[in-house]
């Protein structure tokens, strides 16, 4: 396939593994390229491999390296350290809010539980690869009962923000693409970048996803 997303999956149970690629096999513009039944081993693979995948599916609970625990959780701290490009989309049976924050305070770009609506499964792929993060209903709601309270990053309401990095921080919030966001703010697409990458920088987020939670908590969108 040429043009398409190339996805991972990365998902200790066998069956639900085989669902996962069944459903996504039925859009022509995802390709499933890697899988894996337990996550320790996944960086030094695709260290080896020729191509990586644009968004990686991972199971929240996976399996011990031996007797050294290795979750979803550090896998997706080493994901996106290794491959900075690569969008993290968390699979989990928890909707608990207090795991939603914490994955996505480790650098994860969406998170959806196992019980998902198939076609929620795609747009988000596809929502993540063009906007880089899937905020669904869900994770929103998390950010917002956990205004207040105490995470592991500092989170600043005085941080030193332009008028147009707020602008373009609000579109972002919205889920607009760079692309989106130049037309509606009459600018280039390498100075929306330019916004994002210093939006990213002052509010020391990891991803979009940490930029929306900084913004929710801050009270510097109302989405």
């Amino acid at each position: 396939m040429k043009n398409g997303i190339k996805v991972g999956l990365v998902e200790d149970q066998h069956l639900f593994r085989d669902g996962i690629k069944a459903i996504l096999s039925a859009w022509q513009d995802i390709e499933i390229i890697f899988e894996a039944g337990e996550g320790f081993s996944v960086v030094q693979t695709l260290l080896q491999s020729e191509q990586v995948p644009d968004v990686m599916l991972v199971d929240l609970s996976l399996p011990p390296n031996g007797s050294t625990p290795y979750s979803g959780e550090q896998l997706t701290i080493d994901l996106t350290a290794t491959f900075p490009e690569m969008k993290v989309l968390i699979l989990s049976g928890h909707q608990d809010e207090k795991f939603i924050i914490r994955l996505i305070e480790a650098g994860a770009h969406g998170y959806l539980v196992k019980d998902s609506d198939p076609l929620e499964v795609y747009q988000a792929i596809v929502t993540a690869y063009e906007k880089g993060a899937y905020i669904n209903e869900r994770a929103l709601m998390a950010i917002q009962q956990n205004i207040g309270k105490k995470t592991k990053e500092i989170f600043r309401s005085d941080t030193d923000l332009t008028w147009r990095e707020l602008e373009v921080l609000e579109l972002i919030c919205r889920q607009h693409t760079a692309e989106e966001i130049g037309e509606k703010l009459f600018i280039s697409v390498k100075t929306v970048n330019g916004h994002r990458s210093n939006l990213l920088l002052k509010t020391a987020s990891r991803n979009v996803a940490g930029l929306v939670m900084y913004a929710v908590k801050n009270g510097l969108v109302n989405i």
